[in-house]
């Protein structure tokens, strides 16, 4: 079982928050700030720690909020250096909690700060280049939409990767852990906007921010999405196309023409299994599945296929929900055959319980269901 994530995120942050604070402006309130919030953290989520730690520096820091924001921009570390291409993603993001420390920071601009545009979008750049604004940016974008646009529009040119992509992961309609913008889920005719000018972006930090926000908008507008990916394709760069497969991640799941057809994958004919085999028959949780199965093509011409395969996995009311997995994909001359085989781990997981029963797999190809077979699952007891 996974640490929970509150538990990286401890009542030292706090005490680090006051130490920086202190070290630039020797009149905070410490003691204050620390027995506010630390009366009741142990009780609180990841992120209802951020907020209350928020509500503990408008305890402690001077009433005039452009004073309280130059003490906490002062405190703050130099900003994050841009990363190579090459480097890993987390590096950007975060491979731990350690960038969460300003967390509580934004939280203070988003509570306190919407009477006071000029100074919150100050700190907002700031902020953003140590953690991230994404969500502190959202109130200002539903109560002061077109100057957040505005300024937005500004920032779009940015030097540094961490405020271009503020750009785009703020104005996410459907960000995770953030409230939804349902004005841009209602027409997102703003954000795309924006997104047009980041399309082709140096940076893959800001590029995949671009996807992610595209994929957002298909979940509610998905002729939107298609259109836009179909735009975006036209004598497209190789890290253009990447966005445009990544933000159709979940209509190539699904199988859906227009958006298989992007990359070469048209409706499969002629295609047969042989030997496929799901082994063992029956297993435990924390067990794995392996399956194989041999493609022919049996089609008179070459064909570009695109294979994954689905797991039915039976929930707690007996019915099945299919999870689809990425798996390969190949070029089959005519009368040709690939072999493939893949290993499904049955390990218990904190996103995903597993329930004892019939689970049915299928290969997809090109979108299309190939029932492969299935095994029995003897599940733990749930608690």
């Amino acid at each position: 079982m996974a640490e929970p994530l509150k538990n990286q995120y401890g009542p030292e942050i706090p005490q680090r928050i006051a130490d920086m604070i202190t070290a630039v402006y020797p009149a905070f309130k410490r003691k204050a700030f620390l027995d506010y919030t630390l009366a009741a953290y142990d009780s609180l989520e990841l992120m209802p720690r951020g907020w209350h730690i928020a509500d503990g520096l408008h305890h402690a820091l001077p009433a005039d909020y452009a004073q309280a924001i130059d003490i906490l921009l002062t405190s703050l570390p130099d900003a994050k250096p841009a990363l190579s291409e090459d480097s890993p993603t987390q590096d950007r993001e975060g491979g731990s909690l350690a960038p969460f420390l300003f967390m509580p920071h934004t939280f203070f601009v988003a509570r306190y700060g919407l009477h006071d545009f000029e100074t919150s979008m100050r700190a907002q750049y700031e902020l953003t280049q140590r953690f991230t604004a994404e969500f502190s940016i959202r109130p200002f974008l539903q109560q002061h939409r077109e100057a957040t646009l505005k300024k937005l529009q500004q920032w779009l040119q940015d030097p540094s990767e961490h405020v271009r992509r503020l750009v785009s992961e703020g104005t996410r309609p459907r960000l995770p852990w953030a409230s939804r913008l349902p004005d841009f889920q209602r027409d997102p005719t703003p954000v795309l906007a924006l997104l047009e000018q980041l399309k082709d972006d140096d940076s893959l930090y800001v590029r995949r921010s671009v996807a992610n926000n595209l994929n957002d908008i298909g979940k509610d507008h998905p002729e939107v999405l298609l259109t836009t990916a179909e735009q975006w394709s036209r004598n497209a760069s190789t890290h253009r196309q990447w966005i445009v497969r990544h933000a159709l991640r979940n209509q190539i799941k699904e199988g859906h023409p227009r958006a298989l057809a992007l990359f070469g994958f048209r409706a499969a004919t002629n295609i047969e299994l042989q030997s496929a085999d799901i082994s063992p028959a029956k297993v435990r949780t924390g067990a794995s599945v392996n399956f194989s199965v041999t493609i022919t093509n049996s089609a008179a011409k070459p064909q570009a296929l695109l294979v994954d395969f689905q797991v039915h996995f039976v929930k707690a009311n007996g019915t099945t929900r299919a999870k689809v997995f990425k798996l390969t994909q190949t070029n089959l001359d005519a009368g040709a055959s690939v072999s493939i085989g893949k290993r499904i781990s049955l390990a218990p997981m904190t996103t995903r319980k597993l329930y004892s029963g019939h689970h049915q797999i299928d290969l997809l190809i090109n979108g299309q269901p190939y029932p492969l077979g299935s095994f029995e699952l003897e599940a733990e007891l749930q608690r």
